[in-house]
């Protein structure tokens, strides 16, 4: 059994293979029979885990294990204590209401530089919050943080249950024991 965590940097598509030439796993990743046990957007940074085992990768990537994943979020303005207990409970998204997150307003982390670099509008200031979820619907960070009026404009996933991104430069890959 192989487990692989990847620190997937911006614009790389969680794939092998893609036909229009655009970056993808096997630029980075250079082994063959592990898949991605989950996704992340391709305009969305940070821990990717690969594996060869079919039931790890469900652990990981389906949300009835309920496997905490941690996300730096730099959002546009600044939340409020209102805006941070909203996200907290919870907001409604496609008719349903998200489970109930930990969110926290966090200082700038220490990261890598994103290339292309964030947009940086002078009038509008920035603030980073950490949201760790135990359901994963699509963009579903990004949906949340703009329902309360805050949109994204920097993810980056720090962790998926026990499994971190420390140590790991943007692009780097190791290989890690399992322990779910």
């Amino acid at each position: 059994m192989r487990l692989i965590l990847f620190n997937k940097p911006y614009g790389v598509l969680t794939q092998f293979t893609d036909r229009k030439s655009r970056p993808t796993l096997s630029d980075y990743i250079p082994l063959s029979g592990v898949y991605p046990a989950g996704r992340l957007d391709r305009d969305s940074e940070g821990l990717l885990l690969l594996t060869n085992d079919g039931k790890l990768q469900q652990q990981f990537s389906n949300p009835r294990y309920k496997l905490p994943k941690t996300y730096w979020v730099q959002v546009e303005g600044e939340p409020d204590d209102t805006a941070v207990e909203q996200l907290q409970c919870g907001v409604i998204l496609d008719g349903k209401k998200t489970r109930p997150a930990e969110i926290r307003r966090i200082a700038e982390p220490s990261l890598w530089p994103r290339n292309p670099p964030i947009r940086f509008r002078r009038s509008i200031p920035t603030s980073w919050l950490e949201i760790t979820l135990t359901e994963g619907r699509n963009r579903q960070v990004r949906r949340m943080t703009a329902s309360a009026g805050f949109p994204t404009l920097r993810l980056v996933r720090r962790a998926v249950g026990p499994f971190t991104i420390d140590g790991l430069a943007s692009g780097e890959w190791c290989e890690a024991a399992s322990q779910v």
